[in-house]
């Protein structure tokens, strides 16, 4: 990932266009007429057959130029685009857009495609590249329209960045019939260079852009995206649309989990994880970037609606219903402040009905007793004109009371000209409007599923329990059955993996015939489960290769034989290895226990994705289901059980206890640390996975593996915690751990924070804190292992403390990262921060960062004394009490 001259494309001085033309219609002329529409920069046009073009000087080459252009746009034949390329890097060039298409041809001669000849003659220069087959960029806020669009954009604080060029022309035309600006637009085409991640990064942190739009098509390189995207929803809503949501996963699979995994499914759970609010179309994207800029926050998922005309308010709750909502409750306290200011005939409930001969005043008293409603999130505040009282007068009598409640007040007024005046008002005031009750709805729907990302993405999870697995026995079993040739696992060998990260399984034993069967079952005990053992034969169930609660031998023999004749029958290519005998689980409830379905597949984009769900042999018909990427910890673990219709099944009913969540929760971390760890398990499915208030324990079990030389963790989308990277030490006759920090250290962090100093907090921090927030400390504890670094030392017994830490943050290029240690103020002096900076700056060193960079407060002569052991440079601001440390790190 990189954002290195960016600011070249969207803050360019100067503009060169090459392959400039007069030619009516031409991708050159439509580009340079664009330009001298309204950039105030300086525009060079290119083109050898012309002296002139629109009153300007037109030059040959690129050489020829007087300066070198910080943007050009490239509109010349494809076979041409390589060695302008270079001539512009040679010439002092940083940035291209090429909107020339076709070049994932072969070049002439046969070798590399053009695209990849391209790349490799901006390379030597850094020279960055838009596209190329796309449509250009625009900055609405400096005039720059680098594209052959057929209108300019507005200036506005909303970037949006599109796959499509086609169909930004179309969102580019009806944005500005709706008086809707860009801080940028920019389509990057094939993204041979710059992509989407990339874009993020830099919008992330540009102070002209309020939020973040992208229509995706396809995607290419998951993590980077994705730690960009996260790294971008931390600070600021991004919105995007993604096409294809129809299209199934287009491979073979072995297991329930791959067929119940469709890509738009994957897609779908890499952005609600990234904190990217997903929605369905163009008109929703702006809608809901809309609302997030005018909207307060939710405090809460209940929607409570208001309303004159009982109409309005069914349509409301048929829509909240619909996308599977419903109205909140209202509690006796609001219920009793309603009674007291609206007449007796008023509905008594949600939706408040304050019937249609409703005063001004009426409104404003409702929303003043609505405003305390502890369930409620949002109000819903519509309007249907009367001949009572004019919609204007409603307005301007709710404003005051809007304008002082602390929920989310959204707001629909119905009709046209008699509403008007009351929807302008409105509009001034920022407050959000929709002209239909639907609309409104998908608005506070919208709202509630970016406030669940957004905790999503910073909510702290407790910490993790031992999970005690053994990845050494797993890879033994995986090694012998791709050395016997084989991609299935038995049933024993899955089992035999599953209980080395810790599942509970059902006691299985592999038999050769109906003999060694009958003698198996009475070793484990009776009744037994028999089924089929054969490689070519995935669902046995389906092929009658599957005998339930045999209760003694002459059971089990005449079911061994009984099956051999139905799967020969069925599947008569099929090999057969024998059986496997399994004890009969029963559980002693009252109740049968549930069954669940966890498993694992493997995606084309973002590798390994995990499944849960309703399980059983009617799995796919029934498709209750829900996706998670691993990493889990325990607050996306319960997240992901919460997605599904069985989970409230789960949560207990009637006289029915609930399941052992906590059982389950450890089972869905297990999986997620078993994917983690072998990069050669590809399919994972365990189908059924018995729950109940005792626990659970999986009952069958398939694991597909292949061979795959990559490092464990090089498939993921999502980095997972380092535990490589921990320490083991003696420091000042105390055990210490030496490991990166993880979310689950949040209360470790607050209580190592509240012991600082407060003159040590203004030492690291440059300014006093006296408390410290959940979302300065998940910004602390929460980070992504792709672009940041915390080390942290812990005591090693109980109870466990946090001693001191050492942090940096790497710039997107990794040719920086800004660093910052701090040691508990009762132990400074003792060693511990230069321990834990020789640790960080191994790893960045290791990471191929070329500096560390920090800044420190000339009054901490402790810091600075340590920096210049360590090797830092160390230059005074001469107009601040501040110096500025650096230590080069690349060794050249």
């Amino acid at each position: 990932m990189t954002i290195r001259h960016l600011e070249h494309c969207f803050a360019p001085r100067s503009v060169a266009v090459i392959g400039a033309s007069v030619t009516p219609a031409s991708v050159g002329a439509l580009v340079l007429a664009n330009l001298h529409a309204s950039y105030h920069g300086s525009i060079f046009a290119v083109n050898p057959r012309h002296r002139q073009l629109l009153g300007a000087p037109c030059y040959p080459d690129v050489a020829a130029l007087p300066q070198a252009p910080d943007l050009a746009v490239i509109c010349t034949p494809a076979a041409t685009v390589p060695g302008i390329i270079a001539q512009l890097g040679a010439r002092g060039g940083r940035a291209a857009v090429v909107i020339t298409g076709g070049l994932g041809q072969a070049a002439a001669d046969g070798g590399a495609t053009l695209t990849q000849r391209m790349l490799d003659a901006a390379r030597p220069y850094n020279l960055r590249i838009i596209g190329p087959n796309c449509l250009g960029l625009l900055v609405p806020g400096i005039g720059l329209n680098a594209s052959f669009a057929h209108t300019h954009g507005l200036p506005g604080k909303l970037a949006f960045l599109s796959q499509s060029g086609a169909l930004a022309t179309a969102v580019l035309d009806w944005g500005r019939s709706r008086g809707i600006g860009f801080s940028a637009f920019v389509t990057i085409g094939d993204a041979a260079d710059v992509d989407l991640g990339d874009l993020l990064d830099y919008f992330a942190s540009d102070a002209g852009t309020s939020a973040i739009l992208l229509y995706i098509e396809s995607l290419k390189h998951a993590r980077k995206f994705l730690s960009a995207a996260r790294a971008a929803a931390r600070g600021k809503p991004v919105i995007a649309v993604k096409s294809g949501r129809t299209q199934a996963a287009a491979r073979a699979v072995v297991s329930h989990t791959g067929a119940l995994a469709g890509s738009d499914d994957v897609t779908d759970t890499a952005l609600r994880r990234a904190g990217i609010l997903r929605v369905d179309t163009l008109q929703d994207l702006f809608a809901a970037a809309e609302t997030l800029a005018r909207a307060r926050p939710l405090s809460g998922e209940g929607l409570v609606m208001l309303t004159n005309g009982g109409g309005a308010g069914v349509l409301a709750t048929d829509a909240l219903a619909l996308a599977g909502g419903e109205p909140t409750a209202l509690s006796g306290a609001t219920l009793a402040r309603l009674d007291a200011v609206l007449p007796a005939v008023w509905s008594h409930g949600n939706p408040v009905d304050i019937i249609g001969d409703a005063p001004a005043a009426r409104y404003a008293d409702a929303l003043r007793a609505l405003r305390d409603e502890p369930a409620s999130g949002a109000i819903l505040l519509m309007h249907a004109p009367t001949a009572i009282v004019p919609s204007l007068e409603i307005a301007q009598a709710c404003l005051p009371a809007i304008r002082d409640c602390p929920r989310t007040v959204l707001t629909c007024w119905l009709g046209e000209d008699g509403v008007q005046a009351a929807r302008d008002l409105f509009e001034r005031e920022g407050i959000p409007g929709y002209a239909t009750p639907e609309e409104a709805v998908r608005a506070f729907l919208q709202l509630r599923d970016y406030r669940r990302n957004q905790e999503l993405l910073m909510q702290t999870p407790p910490m993790l329990p031992d999970l005690r697995t053994d990845a050494n026995a797993a890879a033994r079993i995986i090694d012998a059955a791709l050395a016997d040739g084989r991609e299935l696992l038995s049933e024993v060998e899955a089992k035999a993996i599953l209980a080395a990260y810790g599942f509970p399984v059902a006691q299985t034993r592999i038999a050769a015939d109906a003999e060694q069967a009958v003698a198996q079952a009475r070793a484990i005990g009776f009744p037994v489960v028999l089924k089929i053992l054969s490689p070519d034969i995935t669902h046995k169930s389906d092929a009658g290769g599957v005998a339930l609660r045999l209760a003694d031998e002459e059971e089990v023999r005449y079911a061994a034989r009984r099956m051999l004749a139905s799967v020969r029958a069925r599947h008569p290519e099929a090999r057969i290895q024998g059986f496997t005998v399994q004890q009969m689980v029963s559980r002693s409830g009252r109740y049968p226990a549930h069954e669940l379905i966890l498993g694992c597949s493997e995606d084309a984009v973002f590798g390994p994705v995990l499944l849960f769900g309703q399980g059983g042999t009617g799995v796919e018909v029934i498709r209750d289901r829900a996706f998670a990427l691993p990493p889990l910890n325990d607050v996306l673990a319960r997240d992901l059980i919460a997605r599904t219709r069985v989970a409230r099944l789960l949560a207990g009913y009637r006289d029915r206890p609930p399941v052992n969540l906590l059982a389950l929760v450890g089972a869905l971390l297990r999986l997620a640390q078993l994917v983690c760890d072998h990069a050669r398990i590809k399919e994972i499915d365990i189908n059924p996975l018995l729950a109940d208030d005792a626990g659970v324990m999986a009952l069958d079990a398939r694991i597909r593996v292949a061979p795959d030389t990559r490092p464990a963790h090089a498939r993921l989308a999502i980095l997972p915690y380092p535990a490589d990277l921990c320490e083991s030490l003696i420091w000042n006759r105390r055990d210490v751990l030496l490991r990166p920090i993880r979310a689950e250290d949040e209360d470790l962090h607050r209580a190592f924070l509240e012991k600082l100093s407060p003159e040590d907090v203004h030492l690291r921090f440059f300014y006093s804190m006296r408390s410290w927030t959940h979302h300065q400390l998940a910004r602390f504890t929460q980070i992504d292992y792709d672009r940041e670094m915390a080390f942290i030392a812990v005591t090693a017994q109980a109870p466990h403390e946090t001693l001191g830490v050492a942090r940096a943050i790497a710039n997107p290029d990794n040719t920086q990262a800004e660093f910052a240690v701090v040691v508990r103020s009762d132990l400074k002096g003792k060693g511990l921060g230069r321990l834990l900076m020789r640790k960080l700056i191994d790893y960045q060193r290791a990471r191929g960062t070329a500096e560390m960079v920090g800044e420190v407060l000339s009054s901490n002569s402790g810091m600075l004394r340590l920096a210049r052991e360590l090797g830092f440079r160390t230059t005074p601001h001469p107009s601040t009490q501040v110096y500025t440390l650096s230590l080069a790190l690349a060794t050249g």
